[in-house]
């Protein structure tokens, strides 16, 4: 379907690519956890092997993306977007009075080049786990090795300020925000004179006005803009009503795609005014593979978004779906019998919202609305 009229984009939901999965790259931070059952980032690898057999130690940093690569390069997506739910930094103190921290080394940062990422997200529950100077590790780690970041920054002003990737005649333009409602403390929203994420209390009319309003100033002819949005709980297909008229407020207000996340399984999938709207990506790295719970919702399920997009209007053309699977804390294309499961849970779920997912070629999945 792409054409010179049409662009690509790669989108995912949370890579977290800390404590278990770093352990397993080249150079892992220290691995001491203040978790209530778990002290040792280590003992999640261990719960892995228990699950899908040996994990390799020093694994190539390309490991944690497997198979999803492939499919990443076979879309020729022009821009590659993920959730980065993890702080990038050996130092900082652990944030006090929260149950969990994600932490990768920066030298490990040549995972998330190895996926060819153009931007993080890091207005999440996760980017702030080592305080400031966590935060500040993570910014000049990614910029040092080229990525682009939006929803986090050394102040208000640079956590608002959209990351922009040039696309051909425009530009890719992403803005990061964070809601109260995924876990997000609220010490962490940035001020003007104090590092942090751009944080929203509630998803509100006026607050979707205000960050529509801000894509408006920066947003010219040929661009599409993108607002990525950390929010809602982990489990659970029901889209609050508040996320809905959030989101449907950004598009009329301008907004070409909404990147939902936060959720650690794919959510529903609307299309309202010609317009993307992902309410929740689900995970797609992360070191849960031994975890026990929740099994009905298959977290070790994962999907690769791939909306095609119209170049000088952002409307929807298509949208193809890669279903994978977690094992060995890597990444593998997902059997036919799991991806006729995504299929059917899926299509459940995005019905009342006027969409249903469809078996294409090669296990891959389609959208489909009215």
């Amino acid at each position: 379907m792409p054409s010179d009229s049409s662009l690509t984009l790669f989108l995912c939901g949370d890579v977290m690519v800390g404590r278990g999965v770093d352990q397993v790259l080249p150079h892992p931070s220290e691995p001491e956890l203040r978790e209530e059952f778990v002290r040792d980032a280590r003992d999640y690898v261990l719960l892995a092997e228990r699950r899908s057999g040996p994990v390799p130690r020093g694994v190539p940093p390309a490991w944690p993306w497997g198979e999803a690569l492939a499919e990443i390069e076979r879309a020729g997506a022009v821009a590659r977007v993920a959730n980065l739910e993890t702080s990038v930094t050996r130092g900082g103190d652990f944030w006090p009075g929260k149950g969990i921290h994600y932490r990768m080394s920066p030298g490990n940062v040549g995972c998330l080049g190895a996926a060819g990422l153009d931007v993080c997200v890091l207005a999440n529950n996760h980017v702030m786990d080592f305080g400031v100077p966590g935060l500040l590790e993570t910014l000049e780690t990614l910029e040092r090795h080229g990525i682009r970041t939006a929803g986090a920054g050394r102040d208000l002003a640079s956590a608002r300020r959209p990351a922009a990737v040039e696309i051909g005649g425009g530009r890719l333009l992403v803005f990061g925000i964070g809601g109260w409602d995924s876990g997000i403390p609220p010490g962490w929203a940035a001020t003007p004179e104090r590092p942090g994420v751009d944080w929203v209390l509630a998803f509100t009319d006026d607050a979707a006005d205000e960050v529509a309003e801000r894509v408006r100033r920066v947003k010219r002819p040929g661009d599409l803009a993108v607002v990525s949005v950390h929010w809602g709980s982990n489990w659970g297909y029901a889209v609050p009503p508040e996320h809905t008229r959030f989101a449907h407020r950004l598009v009329e207000g301008g907004v070409d795609l909404v990147h939902g996340h936060s959720s650690h399984h794919p959510r529903p999938v609307e299309v309202y005014r010609e317009r993307l709207i992902l309410y929740g990506c689900g995970d797609f790295i992360n070191d849960y593979e031994g975890i026990e719970g929740y099994g009905a919702f298959r977290g070790d399920l994962v999907l690769a978004w791939f909306p095609v997009l119209q170049r000088n209007t952002g409307r929807l053309l298509g949208l193809e779906m890669s279903p994978l699977r977690t094992r060995g804390m890597r990444l593998h294309r997902a059997s036919e019998p799991e991806g006729r499961w995504l299929r059917e849970v899926l299509s459940f779920a995005c019905a009342p919202l006027g969409s249903s997912v469809e078996l294409g070629p090669e296990g891959r999945l389609r959208l489909a609305w009215t």
